[in-house]
C-alpha cells in the first residue's frame, strides 16, 4: 500500500542534500563545538551553499520562503539532516525556529510576518518558544500560570518560565499566557510575541541540563511586562489550538531526524566490529554483536516506516496524531537502544568524546522527556486505538 521510494523530483533534492552534506557538511563539523556550535560566519557560508542549492527551509511552504515538498519529503532530507548537529541549521530548519515559523506563517499578522517570519525564514535571527513553567506539569498546558491582562491598547505579562529552548539568544519569544482563567481549560490562553530586551522580561539563566546545549534552555520571569496589543498571535484564546499545530510537526521533525542519528550510530558499529580484535576473532563473528547488529536494524527500519507512515498522513490531510505520538515514545526509545548499542561495541572509546555516540546518547535521553515525555505518548495512542476500536464496533 505504501511506497517511499523517492520520486524523480524528490530524488534529485536527496541527492543535492547529500552532496551538500559530504562537501560542506561534514568538514565543517571540526570546527563544531557543543557549547558555542559553529562560528556563525562558517554557518552562513554554509547556508548560502544550501540556498543556492533551492534547499532552504524544507519544512515550509513556498510561500513562506520554504521548500514546499510535503512531509514526506521532508522526512526523506531529515534521514539526511540528522546525521549531522549542525545540518538543520545549515539547511534553515532548526528548532526551536521552526516551529515558531511555522505558528507565524499560519496566525501571524502580514505585520507579524514582515516583522518576525522573514528575518527568521531567512536565518537571521534566532528565536524561542516560551510554554513549559517549572510550577506546574509541562506535559499539560491546560495548567499554565503565567498570565497576560489587557492594560489600554497592550497586554501585561507575568509569570515564570523555563526550558525556553534558544532563549539567550533569542531575538524574540512565543509566549503561551492565559487571559481568561474561567474558560474552558483549553481556551484559557493565548500566544504572544515578546521582544528580547522588552523592560519587564528577565532573562535568569540557562538551565543546566544533561550535556550543555547550543543556546540553552532558558529560564525566564515576566514582571510587569507590557507590550503592543498587535503582539497578540491569532485570537484571545487561540493558545492551545496554536500549540497543538506547532507540536504535531515538531514532534514528527524530531523523530525524522533521528533516523540520521540512529543510522549514522549504526554504520559506526558496523565498521568498528569489522576491524575490531579480541580473542583471536573480529568482533562481528561474535554472535552478541550480531545479535545487536539484527536489533538495531529492525528499530531503525520500523521507526523509519512509522515515521515516513505519518508524514504521508499529514501530506494527505488526514487526522495523524495517533501516528505522530506512536513515533514520538517509540522512535525516542528506539534512538536510544540503537546508540547504546553501538556505544557497547565501541567500548571505553564509545564512552568517550572521541566519537559522536556520547553526544548522540545524552541526545536521546533527552528524546524521551522532550515535546510530551513517553507516558503521555503511550496514554494518547491507547486512547485513540480504544476509541476506534469502539466506534468500529458500534457500526
Amino acid at each position: 500500500m505504501f511506497d517511499f521510494s523517492p520520486t524523480p523530483e524528490q530524488q534529485s533534492v536527496l541527492d543535492r542534500t547529500n552532496e551538500i552534506m559530504e562537501r560542506y557538511i561534514y568538514p565543517a563539523e571540526r570546527d563544531f563545538h557543543e557549547e558555542e556550535g559553529l562560528p556563525e560566519e562558517k554557518m552562513r557560508g554554509l547556508q548560502k551553499r544550501v540556498k543556492e542549492a533551492g534547499l532552504w527551509a524544507p519544512h515550509l511552504p513556498k510561500e513562506a520562503g520554504g521548500l514546499g515538498m510535503g512531509y514526506v519529503t521532508l522526512g526523506l532530507m531529515n534521514e539526511i539532516l540528522g546525521r549531522s548537529p549542525i545540518a538543520p541549521r545549515a539547511f534553515g530548519t532548526n528548532a526551536p525556529d521552526t516551529g515558531n515559523q511555522e505558528i507565524l506563517w499560519l496566525a501571524g499578522t502580514q505585520a507579524q510576518k514582515e516583522r518576525y517570519l522573514k528575518p527568521s525564514v531567512a536565518g537571521e535571527i534566532y528565536t524561542a518558544f516560551a510554554m513549559t513553567e517549572p510550577e506546574v506539569s509541562g506535559s499539560d498546558p491546560t495548567l499554565l500560570r503565567t498570565t497576560a491582562r489587557r492594560d489600554g491598547d497592550g497586554w501585561v505579562i507575568d509569570g515564570h518560565k523555563w526550558f525556553a529552548t534558544g532563549g539567550s539568544r533569542a531575538a524574540f519569544f512565543i509566549v503561551m499566557a492565559v487571559t481568561d482563567p474561567d474558560a474552558d481549560p483549553h481556551r484559557r490562553a493565548s500566544m504572544f510575541i515578546v521582544e528580547a530586551g522588552t523592560p519587564g522580561l528577565e532573562i535568569v539563566r540557562d538551565v543546566p541540563v544533561m550535556g550543555d546545549t547550543l543556546g540553552g534552555h532558558t529560564e525566564l520571569w515576566f514582571r510587569n511586562c507590557r507590550i503592543p496589543g498587535e503582539n497578540l498571535l491569532g485570537e484571545v484564546g487561540d493558545g492551545f489550538r496554536l500549540a497543538q499545530l506547532r507540536l504535531g510537526p515538531g514532534r514528527i521533525t524530531h523523530a525524522m531526524r533521528w533516523i540520521g542519528v540512529m543510522r549514522r550510530s549504526f554504520e559506526m558499529m558496523l565498521d568498528y566490529v569489522q576491524r575490531r580484535e579480541t580473542r583471536g576473532q573480529k568482533l562481528a563473528d561474535f554472535q552478541t554483536v550480531q545479535n545487536d547488529i539484527a536489533e538495531s536494524y529492525a528499530d531503525i527500519e520500523t521507526s523509519r516506516f512509522l515515521t515516513l507512515h505519518a508524514a504521508w498522513k499529514m501530506d494527505q490531510g488526514l487526522d495523524a496524531r495517533k501516528e505522530i505520538s506512536l513515533i514520538k515514545f517509540y522512535g525516542a526509545n528506539a534512538l536510544h537502544r540503537v546508540i547504546d548499542r553501538a556505544i557497547q561495541v565501541h567500548g571505553a572509546l564509545g564512552f568517550s568524546k572521541d566519537t559522536p555516540l556520547e553526544g548522540f546518547y545524552r541526545e536521546a535521553r533527552a528524546a524521551r522527556i522532550y515535546d510530551g515525555a513517553d507516558e503521555v505518548h503511550r496514554v494518547v495512542v491507547a486512547k485513540r486505538i480504544m476509541r476506534e476500536f469502539r466506534e468500529r464496533r458500534s457500526l
